[in-house]
């Protein structure tokens, strides 16, 4: 099969509706791009890691629809102007050549080195040091892969304070591969909590794939079943605005003597996370990187 791309530069205003309509038309998939970009118009859109950006189309939009080389282009993008209110725009045609484009993903997802000892090793490569603390993970729709800073800075903290013969809670788990990764350095009973079904899914098979054995709960289920349960290392990579809310629960996790691990924390937000577990338990900046750091305190 083959497909065309239909390409229409739009007004900010008209951008996500087109896209809708182009959708509702019978595009495969639509995207926005800055249809300035390259140039000196080029407008950056960004937003903090975990929130949407507070815009969602630029000036000067490029909505770029995905349609099967077979279908009546300017039909589908009369239909979607319609559907729009707006004059049919005009729109120029790409021809996408057919490629391996299972080939071409996993080209882009290379062993990624962690710590002194981790590799995180996609299931079609193999691991370039076997005897390494290995997880086999590929890219899927739960956060973690070891490739963002605040997941790599919790797996160095883990890997520096191996938790053997120890209690963990990940909570947060996305992937689980901090759950995974404490598992596999020695932690005794670990326990992993995300609010999102489809996060606890891709933990349990990520788990079972390396052979690791962790419980996973939804948040209403974690509370039943563990009640006021108390860990030797608890770790939250999340982001500080939720860490500060969590800050009297997430302390009473940690049972007496034992660790917290934060992240998910932007450096300059550091010292405002800290304050709110303050009361509970005293947090320091334990490494910094990529602007990022993980917060570290004894309780």
């Amino acid at each position: 099969m083959s497909w065309t791309e239909i390409v229409i530069e739009v007004a900010r205003d008209h951008a996500e509706a087109l896209s809708d309509a182009l959708m509702e038309a019978g595009a495969l998939s639509v995207s926005v791009e800055d249809a300035d970009e390259g140039t000196d118009a080029e407008k950056p859109m960004f937003g903090e890691p975990g929130m949407e950006p507070t815009e969602t189309a630029w000036d000067h939009s490029r909505v770029v629809a995905l349609a099967d080389e077979s279908d009546d282009f300017a039909a589908l993008v009369a239909a979607a102007a319609t559907e729009c209110g707006i004059p049919v725009p005009p729109y120029s045609l790409r021809a996408v050549a057919e490629q391996d484009w299972v080939r071409l993903t996993q080209s882009q997802f290379e062993p990624i080195h962690i710590g002194k000892n981790i590799w995180v090793v996609p299931s079609w490569h193999d691991a370039p040091d076997p005897e390494a603390l290995i997880l086999e993970l590929d890219p899927g729709l739960a956060f973690g892969t070891g490739s963002h800073p605040t997941t790599r800075l919790c797996m160095e903290w883990l890997e520096a304070h191996p938790p053997q013969g120890m209690s963990v809670l990940d909570y947060g788990c996305g992937s689980g591969i901090l759950a995974m990764v404490a598992k596999k350095l020695g932690g005794a009973q670990v326990h992993g909590v995300d609010i999102d079904p489809q996060a606890i899914e891709s933990a349990r098979y990520n788990s079972e794939r390396n052979h690791c054995e962790i419980d996973y709960h939804l948040p209403e289920e974690f509370s039943a079943a563990a009640q006021q349960k108390t860990y030797d290392v608890v770790v939250a990579n999340i982001l500080s605005s939720p860490l500060k809310l969590m800050a009297p629960m997430l302390s009473s996790r940690v049972a007496p003597g034992g660790r917290l691990v934060l992240s998910g924390i932007l450096a300059r937000q550091a010292d405002e996370v800290a304050a709110a577990y303050a009361p509970f338990i005293k947090l320091s900046v334990w490494a910094e990187r990529e602007g990022w750091v993980a917060l570290a305190g004894s309780r």
